[in-house]
């Protein structure tokens, strides 16, 4: 493969430029309903926002409490930001007094074991997605469980894939390059991954109340009341804290290509765990999860990236890929933002563009076992000290500072921005001189100024999140919906209760054999899991 340089300048023409702007985005963010009382919610996913089975814009994911807000596939950033606005404005009109929880880590929570796991109706694909977040309950616990996040879902033009496969030398079919290109952007994406939590990285504190009790080997130091906080961590929703799985650690998932990442996925949800098998699959009659394995589904597998296609009815993850190849990655190293009412803005999203692209278009060698521990320890120095002055990383065995790195990264980044903005407008290159900010100033980062913000504010970490979080909720009841706007929502909300019903009336299975023939046929109808 040609530098990225010279790629470049291939495409530094009108029509090069125009296939790079045929990107295509989607977002999903989560985020915690939170009481009147600032608790935790407890009650049901609100009937007027549809059934969270079916629904396309607003479901949820863990538990009843944690929303998910999904966007419709877009070309336009301000276009995609202005309707997840739109959805967190109608969310929030059917909240009664309940806002949003505005940061990645929960606070306010009291008996962990009192977490409602999502429910999604009668139908056996219901029960199964409930049974499913029971066994991540037995198996990770629930504080786990409901940290929030933001995904952002990206994929290129097929006019960008037409004039790369036509700068190749062709010898795997146009469907197959594109595989190969994305896995390359994949192994890119993880060399670089420690970029994103220490630019968008924004859990530096906590409440000391998620810890409750757990063992932890991290030298927290106190802040006001009740907060906990590493002076340089940018992330701590990524460390061994948050959203990680030791047990996955025995697994060896390659991404050198797609044939190589799908023969693991397939032997991991096969791989059967004794610690899991200690929890016992069905007890005294009552499942508990799904099956004892590393793995009871593909979605289990906890990764900052995947590779993704849109699966057909029925189609598992691994044989929607298998089919037709990768048509889309997804991000998923990303916090939610506290400065965004929507828990990311857009100068995020075109530096990510910026990043994704330059993670296609550069050369991007297999990953051998040191590649792989060193992707890991930097991401571990990122997540927990990124901000220390002089950090150093390693790369390619070679010791390099964090400050250096950033700055060769970015002046490749500067090239695409250039050629993206063109003549017309200045929004990549605004975006990326924005965070050059905080390449220069550690402080500048978002994990900086929520850190700033405490110590300014002398607030316990929940006190400013509470307060952030009715700022934003009053912003969003304020936030003009039009009557056409509205109309949609309680379309769609009326359509998914509808689909669900339909689904539960369908069923013909009892749900101990639907279970038997999903594990053991290709696909089952009617089954999806996000």
């Amino acid at each position: 493969m040609k530098p990225f340089s010279e790629t470049l300048a291939q495409l530094s023409n009108a029509g090069g430029r125009a296939a790079l702007l045929g990107m295509q985005r989607g977002i999903e963010r989560e985020t915690l309903r939170i009481d009147a009382d600032n608790q935790l919610a407890m009650d049901p996913h609100p009937a007027a926002l549809g059934a969270a089975l079916t629904n396309s814009r607003i479901t949820t994911d863990y538990s009843e409490a944690l929303l998910e807000f999904i966007t419709p596939v877009c070309g336009d950033i301000d276009e995609m930001l202005k309707g997840l606005t739109e959805t967190h404005a109608f969310a929030l009109r059917h909240l009664n007094d309940q806002k949003l929880w505005p940061v990645s880590m929960p606070c306010y929570v009291g008996d962990e074991r009192k977490i409602p796991i999502a429910y999604y109706g009668t139908s056996n694909n219901g029960k199964m997605k409930r049974l499913y977040r029971k066994g991540l309950t037995y198996r990770y616990g629930a504080l786990m469980q409901i940290i929030a996040g933001v995904h952002f879902n990206f994929s290129v033009s097929d006019e960008l894939w037409q004039l790369l496969y036509e700068q190749s030398d062709k010898h795997l079919t146009l469907c197959d390059f594109k595989s190969e290109r994305y896995f390359g952007l994949i192994r890119n994406y993880r060399r670089l991954v420690w970029v994103l939590p220490y630019l968008f990285g924004a859990s530096p504190a906590l409440c000391g109340s998620f810890i409750k009790g757990q063992k932890t080997e991290l030298a927290f130091e106190k802040m006001g009341q009740g907060t906990l906080f590493l002076p340089y961590a940018t992330s701590l929703r990524m460390s061994d804290l948050g959203y990680t799985n030791k047990e996955q650690e025995k697994l060896s998932i390659s991404y050198n290509s797609l044939t190589e990442y799908l023969d693991g996925i397939r032997a991991a949800i096969k791989m059967p765990s004794q610690k899991f098998a200690n929890i016992g699959v069905k007890v005294d009659g009552e499942y508990r999860q799904l099956n004892a394995n590393i793995l009871q589904i593909e979605n289990e597998f906890y990764a900052p990236i995947r590779a993704k296609r849109v699966a057909h009815d029925g189609e598992k993850p691994s044989e929607a890929l298998a089919r037709a190849g990768v048509e889309y990655i997804e991000v998923r190293a990303l916090d939610v933002n506290p400065f965004s009412p929507v828990g990311v803005e857009a100068s995020q999203l075109r530096l990510l563009d910026l990043f994704l692209l330059y993670c296609l278009l550069s050369p991007s060698a297999v990953t051998d076992d040191a590649g792989e521990k060193e992707v890991a320890a930097n991401l571990k120095a990122v997540v927990l000290e990124g901000r220390k002055p002089d950090l150093m990383l390693q790369r390619d065995g070679k010791a390099i500072s964090r400050h250096q790195w950033l700055q060769a990264l970015f002046a490749k980044l500067s090239m695409l921005a250039e050629l993206l903005d063109g003549n017309d407008t200045y929004q990549y290159r605004e975006a990326l001189a924005f965070w050059q900010q905080a390449v220069e100033d550690p402080n500048k980062t978002l994990s900086g100024r929520v850190l700033s913000r405490l110590t300014e504010s002398g607030q316990s970490h929940g006190a400013w999140v509470k307060a952030l979080a009715e700022q934003y909720r009053q912003q969003l009841l304020d936030y003009p919906l039009s009557t056409a706007s509205i109309a949609s929502f309680e379309a769609e909300a009326a359509a998914s209760i509808a689909k669900q019903q339909q689904q539960e009336q369908e069923d013909t299975l009892n749900f101990d054999d639907f279970l038997a023939q999903y594990f053991n046929t290709t696909t089952a109808k009617d089954v999806q899991f996000t």
